[in-house]
């Protein structure tokens, strides 16, 4: 190959006046642009987020409703967002976020929108979903990450502190192994859109596929938002042998083995509900 002859080239050099130039020159620019950047900023500070708080077991309307208050928007507003907001969802779940709107605490801005909070709260359940030991105690179960979910609702309605949730699934865990219905109030609430302890012999009849009285298995969504805990006990319930449960008063949960040994604590639970009553319309016999 062929090379074309090129002369050498003397390199320019600085002279010391020019060399002073350009430092002087550099400072100017560094104290310009030390001086624009402020001024670019307006001097603004930045936005402090405000705190949305999701607690444990809400429902999906509970949430929507505080989204909207927060935001300021028309009831509803949130609500409508779930269409559109192209949430992480299973499939399971048919585009229905219950369960996974997780409770916890979200930062709010003036950015903040209806889609970008929901789609932070379902993220943040898939996360905790997807955790170790969510995950493979659901495998070991035989369960889906969306039936955890579904399973750690029931124990956030039906638990009376956190201390039962472990012997609650267990119950859960063993009916499901007995083919036996669930027979959780908390779902007929759920169907019925309500709280309460008291449900009817009429109620446990009703035609909907969250009446776990007349259906076996796991009702079709979750019914509420759980938290850590109540994933932590799905997965991994205390050891029993335990099929029913009832709270006789509060702090006083009782679970048996037995139907009859359940049906003594039920009788003890209308005696408290009775005496409860009594007093309660004495008192107000007494404040008229």
């Amino acid at each position: 190959m062929r090379h074309e002859y090129r002369p050498p080239q003397r390199r320019s050099r600085l002279t010391r006046r020019g060399r002073l130039a350009l430092l002087f020159l550099g400072t100017l620019v560094a104290v310009a642009a030390a001086v624009l950047v402020p001024l670019l900023r307006g001097g603004e500070e930045p936005e402090k987020p405000r705190r949305l708080v999701i607690p444990e077991g809400w429902r999906a309307p509970r949430v929507y409703a505080a989204v909207d208050r927060e935001l300021k928007l028309p009831p509803g507003s949130t609500k409508s967002a779930v269409a559109t907001a192209g949430l992480a969802l299973p499939a399971e779940a048919k585009g229905n976020p219950e369960g996974y709107l997780f409770p916890a605490t979200y930062p709010v801005t003036s950015k903040s929108t209806p889609a970008t909070l929901l789609a932070y709260m379902v993220r943040t359940a898939n996360e905790k979903l997807a955790t170790k030991a969510v995950a493979d105690g659901g495998k070991a179960h035989g369960m889906t990450p969306y039936q955890t979910a579904t399973l750690a609702s029931i124990l956030e309605a039906e638990a009376e502190n956190r201390a039962d949730m472990g012997k609650v699934a267990r119950v859960v865990h063993n009916r499901l192994a007995k083919s036996m219905p669930l027979q959780m109030d908390s779902t007929i609430n759920y169907a019925l859109n309500r709280s309460t302890v008291d449900t009817t012999l009429s109620e446990t009849r009703i035609d909907s596929p969250f009446n776990t009285y007349e259906r076996q298995g796991l009702p079709p969504t979750p019914i509420d938002s759980p938290g850590l805990e109540a994933m932590a006990a799905a997965v991994a319930p205390t050891p029993g042998d335990w099929l029913f449960f009832v709270t006789v008063k509060p702090g006083d949960t009782r679970f048996s083995a037995t139907y009859e040994e359940h049906k003594k604590n039920v009788a003890e639970f209308n005696r408290v509900r009775a005496h409860a009553g009594s007093r309660a319309a004495r008192g107000a016999a007494a404040g008229k």
